[in-house]
């Protein structure tokens, strides 16, 4: 009767995870100093990441990412959390970009509508449990998706606030990668891309949203603020959930023991 349960603990010892933090170090060693369009371009074409996808807000500086990846392979899937909560111009904006870039494989990623009845019946946990919130309508549909592939590419920049700076192009995220190629990028360069390549800007960043996340949750940033100063707003809280700040190297509690 041993041999089975010996069979099985084998079985978990031979599967090796899909990646590991040795890896993220090994990326961003090999792509230092690579154009981004060409890492992407190596890194798709070359099926390095395994299974991966894109998941895109759609939100202000979204297109730069989109266009970056549609010039590559537009088949690559883009996950879109569609929250329910989200502005109307985020939802237009979001069809516009998949047309214009053509875009093939996009993914609309909605809640689970028992767990929303259950927790969020009135709409209203926003008000009160801003964390509950999002792990309902955005981290828990998010890990369902990504379950079954190796590696997720986000929009993230370092410029966006004090939590995301020093950001990395490759971390790993449980045992899958996550790839910021625009980690390094400035605003300056955001806005170069967006002119060089005539891409429609998301309608709300005219009216003063730099960043932009769920209606309920998005305010308009004032001259000065991070860019992301507007998500929040009030509360101690600065990612929804599906990406995690930075860790301050100047944090003693991240500093290397020897």
């Amino acid at each position: 009767m041993a041999e089975p349960a010996l069979a099985r603990q084998r079985d978990r010892i031979d599967v090796a995870p899909r990646f590991t933090a040795a890896d993220a170090i090994r990326l961003n060693n090999l792509f230092r100093g690579t154009e981004t369009q060409e890492m992407l371009k190596t890194l798709l074409t070359e099926q390095m990441l395994g299974e991966v996808a894109v998941v895109s807000s759609f939100g202000a500086e979204s297109a730069v990412l989109l266009h970056l990846i549609a010039s590559v392979d537009p088949a690559t899937p883009v996950l879109f959390l569609d929250t329910g909560k989200h502005f109307p111009e985020t939802l237009a904006y979001a069809k516009t970009l998949t047309e214009r870039l053509g875009l093939t494989n996009l993914r609309v990623l909605t809640p689970d509508a028992e767990e929303i009845a259950k927790r969020d019946e009135t709409g209203l946990r926003w008000s009160y449990d801003p964390d509950g919130c999002c792990e309902i309508r955005k981290v828990k549909p998010l890990e369902k998706a990504l379950a079954g592939l190796d590696a997720s590419i986000t929009g993230r920049k370092g410029f966006q606030s004090k939590t995301r700076a020093g950001l990395p192009r490759f971390e790993l995220d449980g045992d899958r990668l996550k790839v910021n190629p625009l980690a390094s990028w400035d605003a300056a360069k955001i806005d170069a891309y967006f002119e060089a390549h005539d891409l429609p800007r998301h309608p709300l960043v005219a009216e003063g949203y730099p960043s932009i996340g769920c209606q309920p949750c998005t305010s308009k940033v004032k001259p000065g603020e991070d860019p992301r100063a507007g998500r929040w707003r009030g509360w101690d809280k600065v990612e929804c959930g599906i990406h995690v700040p930075v860790a301050d190297p100047d944090d003693p509690a991240n500093q290397p023991a020897f």
